[in-house]
């Protein structure tokens, strides 16, 4: 839901800087967390982290006096990635965390994610029970009972120690490969993590973009359009594949060893047919994710679960019916052994691994899947509700198999479609895959006749 520009979800609040992003919008936020987490009676202890972005250092200040301000202890492991904010909370037995980034989204943006003390997202009924009390006013400790900041050096080494310790990911193996890698890190927080973990998996690493300075070079999400620097970069430095990461290094791009982007639904998709290798059940991703997940495990003898858009969605799937691995098609791979978050750094190994393994080209294995075209259209969120677009559109589809889980997602044997609105932005997004291009604009043209009809 959006509150005057602000975007607030079970998962946080996202917003422009200087607009519906505040000092003041910070400080009623992370006190109101503060207080539901001091509730909870498990710990006084909050993490808190930040990525790269301008507005960070601003903002992470503000967080740190809004808790202590509500009497929390908190733990700062300053600029850092967001599994490693998340594995944080685990490790310190914390009440719960904040993470300051808004992820993929632009430079004028940033967030605050709320972790709880599982170190996923909140859930549901505890982001409503958190948000009830940010409509309250929350009242100041006085000065004896002020909460103490401590920092936190070594998050970042003890999330590498934990993926390197990932018991099919073969380290010696990897490293005798001594992997030609490139790397794009956009000058976001992956600059803190990612170079440590090639080199100690043995690989020779070109990489641009490393300065974590928040000042991004291109759009920061990892897509296709935004990777033109880092394919060049594969092509001009012989390697064997690239790396892209978001700024907050939740989600991961690969380019192959031709130089060109193979779309973020791959990255799952091969991990999942690497880590299927060494432990079986179902692979679980959310409606927008690609088909060639499903394919890759359907050709590991498993089977695919859908789950609502959002991590914690697929991460509460994933722990209700056990499932070995998952994550969202935007390069969000989750590997439960580790953690229920997000991990590009686990995504890197996993994939490694694969080639290592595999002993072949990326694009030779690529190019032995099935192939689809995802097209993605957004359009302005209309003030109307949106459940005559689906009826219409379900109306008008009467062969299609219906989830309405999310939004409403229509599929058929080799295509789908899927329309949603966005929890992090004002806007309805329209998502559709086919065998072709052709056939899967076709599919978005349809389905947003009666959302443009709304307008």
């Amino acid at each position: 839901m959006s509150q005057d520009g602000l975007m607030v979800s079970v998962s946080g609040i996202r917003g422009r800087v200087g607009e519906s992003l505040t000092p003041e919008v910070m400080v009623r936020y992370a006190s109101a967390f503060g207080a539901w987490a001091l509730a909870q009676g498990k710990s006084g202890k909050v993490v808190v982290g930040r990525d790269s972005r301008v507005s960070g250092p601003m903002f992470h200040r503000v967080v740190l006096g809004a808790l202590q301000s509500v009497g929390c202890t908190v733990i700062d492991i300053g600029l850092t990635t967001t599994p490693t904010c998340q594995l944080a909370v685990e490790h310190h037995h914390a009440a719960g965390g904040l993470m300051l980034s808004a992820s993929h989204n632009p430079i004028e943006w940033n967030a605050l994610k709320f972790i709880g003390s599982s170190g996923l997202f909140l859930e549901a009924h505890e982001g409503t029970a958190m948000r009830a009390l940010a409509d309250r006013h929350i009242s100041c400790v006085t000065w004896d009972k002020l909460g103490a900041v401590e920092a936190d050096t070594e998050a970042a080494n003890r999330h590498l120690e934990m993926v390197l310790a990932i018991p099919y990911v073969d380290v010696e193996r990897i490293r005798a490969r001594k992997f030609r890698v490139a790397l794009d890190c956009v000058r976001g927080a992956g600059a803190v993590i990612v170079p440590q973990l090639l080199e100690r998996l043995g690989c020779q690493v070109t990489a641009i973009h490393m300065e974590p300075d928040g000042r991004f070079p291109h759009p920061p999400e990892p897509t296709g359009d935004n990777l033109r620097d880092l394919e060049q970069l594969v092509k001009s430095s012989g390697a064997e594949i690239g790396f892209a990461v978001d700024p907050d290094v939740d989600r991961l791009a690969i380019v192959s060893d031709e130089g060109k982007a193979i779309g973020e639904d791959y990255t799952l998709a091969l991990a999942s047919r690497l880590v299927l290798r060494y432990r079986k059940g179902p692979v679980v991703t959310n409606l927008s994710t690609s088909r060639v997940v499903e394919d890759a495990a359907v050709a590991c003898g498993s089977t695919l679960e859908r789950a609502p858009v959002g991590e914690v969605n697929v991460a509460v799937k994933m722990r209700e019916t056990n499932a070995p691995i998952g994550g969202e098609g935007n390069g969000g791979v989750i590997l439960p052994e580790l953690h229920l978050g997000r991990d590009a750094p686990v995504g890197i190994a996993l994939v490694l691994q694969l080639l290592a393994e595999e002993a072949r080209p990326l694009s030779a294995i690529v190019a032995e899947s099935p192939r689809y075209v995802i097209v993605k259209d957004k359009l302005d969120r209309p003030n109307a509700p949106l459940d005559s677009v689906y009826a219409a559109l379900t109306g008008a589809f009467p062969g299609a198999h219906v989830d309405r889980q999310d939004g409403l997602r229509l599929s058929w044997p080799d295509r789908w479609v899927h329309v949603r609105p966005s929890g992090t932005e004002p806007i309805v997004r329209v998502i559709a895959e086919a065998p072709t291009a052709d056939e899967a604009a076709a599919l978005v043209r349809q389905s947003r006749e009666p959302l443009d009809a709304l307008r």
